[in-house]
């Protein structure tokens, strides 16, 4: 056995945290899994850095040949930025699902670079951390000044293992307000505002930022030579796995959020509308990544109402569409609305409301799939120039939770036609997989990419689908104007 060859993976998302253990041939040899918790914290709502310290300590010390251990790589959601200082937090990093900003957002709000510039639209909640940021800098002034170095989130965890301070660009180009994605640099309001000014020295995600502290490998039984790579957010290290296996690729991340990146259309060539959710991330090779989205993951959930996901069926879409069911979408159209939000259900001319229990049981999870492929091949097709979204040599990348939900694969696969659609086989999700490439960057040949190609149904099926598509994007024009 080679020493050291095991490669561990901290990937925490927003609903859950993971530990992710992989051999050199990038095989998946332990698995651990904890539900995140927010906390109350000096009149915010915080992220639940303790009990999530806590568990990893926990969770390391329990896996199997973990003297093998020579990588780590992390992975976390976004929007998220940590307050480092003498001792340890300056403060509890901000959840970006509090909402109490108050006339702070208005004027953070006047003081921002223009949508050309960060390639950021202005987002509900504390989706752009620059307005974290900026309202701890006006409301916490002590803790602000006890500030030695912010971190996004997956820096903060790599500091945590290492003792050494690092920025990185896939966290700061993901929607902040802070960066300019097509310059590789901070935002001048940033800069002019002062929050630049104690962020880390920035860093290449797959770098090797320093070993593993000694008394920390020590308690956790890892060899004391452990490297712990830089670490970069979700979405980019489910797309940097594909960015080495299909060059060019559109990818559909799904998960609580479904991103759609499309990293191989020239930003030239594209006029996006931040008002409906599109933006600028960076990939981990510092190029600007055309990217839309929506909260597909949670709309599901809601849509299922309690009904077991695993009725998404064909049988079941079938019957979605042919009794009638249509679920509309918040007009994104308005101001800091949540693009892809539910708004309304409606069976035929009947009016529900946002009442999904109104739906048969058996029904629920297949019309939340059948408006998640909607929404899903919608917003892929306003993020590509029209001649590559009609070509059937375009190849979409499909990953994350939905890749098993039958009646969200079929519908995709027939609303995107003739584009290809490949689904993702890999027995880990696409941040842990791309995680583990990340500390291995300069080794493509072991990047493990497995596909499948979703097959079109058959023909009646097709043009049941896409029929109903064009009823349901005439019902929403309609509803928008």
């Amino acid at each position: 056995m080679v020493r050291h060859a095991h490669t561990l993976v901290l990937d925490i998302g927003k609903s859950n945290a993971k530990l992710v253990l992989f051999n050199a041939e990038g095989d998946v040899l332990a698995r651990r899994v904890q539900a995140n918790q927010s906390v109350s914290n000096d009149g915010y709502t915080a992220l639940g850095t303790e009990a999530l310290q806590a568990w990893l300590l926990e969770g390391m010390a329990t896996l199997p040949e973990r003297r093998q251990i020579g990588r780590i790589g992390i992975t976390t959601h976004g929007a998220a930025f940590c307050a480092v200082g003498d001792h340890g937090l300056a403060m509890p990093p901000m959840d970006y699902e509090w909402d109490s900003y108050g006339l702070w957002r208005e004027r953070y709000a006047a003081l921002l670079d223009g949508f050309e510039v960060t390639g950021s639209p202005l987002l509900p909640l504390g989706l752009n951390a620059g307005l974290q940021l900026y309202w701890l800098q006006q409301n916490r002034p002590e803790a602000w000044a006890r500030v030695r170095h912010w971190l996004p989130y997956p820096q903060y965890w790599a500091w945590w293992l290492t003792g050494v301070a690092a920025n990185e660009a896939t966290s700061l180009g993901c929607h902040t307000h802070l960066w300019q994605p097509t310059r590789n640099a901070f935002a001048p309001w940033a800069v002019h505002q002062g929050l630049t000014d104690r962020f880390a020295p920035l860093r290449l995600a797959h770098e090797a930022l320093g070993p593993l502290r000694p008394e920390l490998a020590a308690q956790l039984g890892l060899a004391p030579d452990c490297r712990v790579h830089v670490g970069l957010h979700d979405s980019n290290a489910c797309l940097a796995r594909h960015l080495h296996a299909l060059p060019g690729a559109s990818v559909v991340s799904t998960g609580t959020w479904t991103v759609i990146m499309a990293p191989g259309v020239p930003t030239d060539m594209l006029t996006l509308d931040p008002l409906r959710d599109q933006l600028f991330n960076q990939s981990v090779e510092g190029k600007p990544v055309p990217t839309a989205r929506f909260m597909g993951g949670r709309e599901f959930a809601h849509l299922c109402h309690g009904a077991d996901p695993s009725l998404a069926t064909l049988r079941a879409l079938r019957d979605v569409i042919d009794a009638g069911w249509t679920v509309l979408p918040e007009d994104s159209a308005q101001p800091g609305a949540a693009h892809g939000r539910v708004a309304e259900l409606r069976q035929g001319e009947r009016r529900l409301g946002n009442r999904p229990g109104e739906v048969p049981l058996h029904l629920r999870p297949a019309l939340g799939a059948w408006y998640c492929a909607l929404m899903t091949a919608q917003t892929l097709r306003e993020l590509l120039p029209p001649g590559l979204a009609a070509e059937a040599a375009h190849t979409v990348v499909l990953e994350g939770p939905m890749t098993d939900n039958p009646a969200f694969v079929t519908a995709l696969a027939a609303l995107l036609a003739p584009m290809r659609l490949l689904r993702s086989v890999d027995e880990v999700e696409g941040t842990a997989r791309g995680a583990w490439l990340s500390t291995r960057w300069d080794e493509p040949a072991g990047e493990g990419a497995r596909y499948a190609e979703v097959l079109l149904p058959e023909a009646a099926d097709v043009l049941r689908l896409q029929a109903a598509r064009a009823a349901w994007e005439a019902v929403v024009e309609g509803v928008a104007v």
